[in-house]
């Protein structure tokens, strides 16, 4: 940029212009879309952005936009054009007098990009961790090596209660499939090296998490998958962690074994089932 550090303030952001990247902060205000305030700010090298775009907006706004080169960003990757305009991390709306500041600087930015077309690698930050986020079956957490699902009683299927809590490293993994709480049948999955696409509803799968009317928010569980995204882009495949590894509360087992038992009462577990996953809940104690 001509100016380094030079700053162009809009609604929700303020973008710091730098010699090789773009700084956006995002607002912390009560209007600002709870995606901004969960991410902060991000550092954007030019190298990430394929294109610069200047639009006219709604009710007398400009609208400045970079567009990210594919497979730059994990949150963007992650996402896979499921946000709303409204959401988009890279727009910047400002009054319509700006339209001109705007402009210069837009035409700045175009003069410095140099790449086009796919990233080899994951050129923007993911979102920090550990991170974690309540699914409507069970919590979700991770803290930058492991994956772990922990299931609710009361919104858990009974496949997954058979399964048990979840723990992914994420050299088994191959992906993240996110689709956003605001759809029906939202959900955040792990893709397993070995297993190829998944054969069954997320509901009925350990490896995925279901969102619901109040659970797996956009600003929570999409930054979660960009992590995870990115974690596994960068690793190597390693041992899977096995899920009763870590001892768990007593009453915590408690409760868990009185679920398993109106399970197997109502059919739905086997005597054998319930033998078997009552002595892995004892035996994490």
């Amino acid at each position: 940029m001509s100016r380094m550090g030079d700053v162009l303030a809009g609604f929700h952001a303020a973008w710091e212009f730098e010699s090789d990247s773009v700084l956006i902060r995002y607002e912390r205000g009560i209007r600002t879309p709870k995606l901004f305030q969960a991410l902060g700010e991000r550092r954007v090298p030019l190298e990430a952005i394929a294109g610069v775009t200047l639009t006219r907006g709604k009710r007398g706004t400009v609208v400045l936009r970079v567009e990210p080169r594919p497979g730059a960003d994990p949150l963007m990757e992650a996402a896979a054009g499921q946000l709303k305009e409204s959401g988009d991390p890279y727009r910047l709306v400002l009054p319509a007098e700006r339209e001109v500041l705007a402009e210069y600087y837009a035409d700045e930015l175009r003069g410095l990009l140099t790449e086009s077309g796919p990233a080899d690698r994951f050129l923007v930050e993911p979102p920090k961790g550990p991170l974690s986020f309540k699914a409507y079956d069970g919590k979700a957490t991770f803290d930058g090596r492991t994956v772990s699902f922990r299931w609710f009683w009361t919104g858990a299927s009974s496949a997954k209660w058979k399964a048990g809590d979840q723990n992914f490293s994420v050299g088994e993994l191959n992906g993240v499939e996110w689709r956003s709480p605001e759809v029906f049948e939202g959900h955040l999955r792990l893709l397993r090296r070995e297993t190829g696409a998944p054969a069954v509803q997320a509901d009925q799968d350990p490896a995925a998490v279901v969102f619901g009317l109040g659970y797996g928010p956009v600003h929570e569980s999409l930054p979660f998958a960009a992590a995870v995204l990115s974690a596994v882009r960068t690793s190597s495949p390693v041992a899977a962690v096995p899920a009763a590894a870590a001892r768990r509360d007593p009453a915590d087992i408690a409760e868990r074994i009185r679920h398993l038992g109106e399970l197997h009462q109502a059919g739905l577990v086997t005597d054998e089932e319930f033998s078997v996953k009552k002595a892995e809940l004892l035996a994490e104690l």
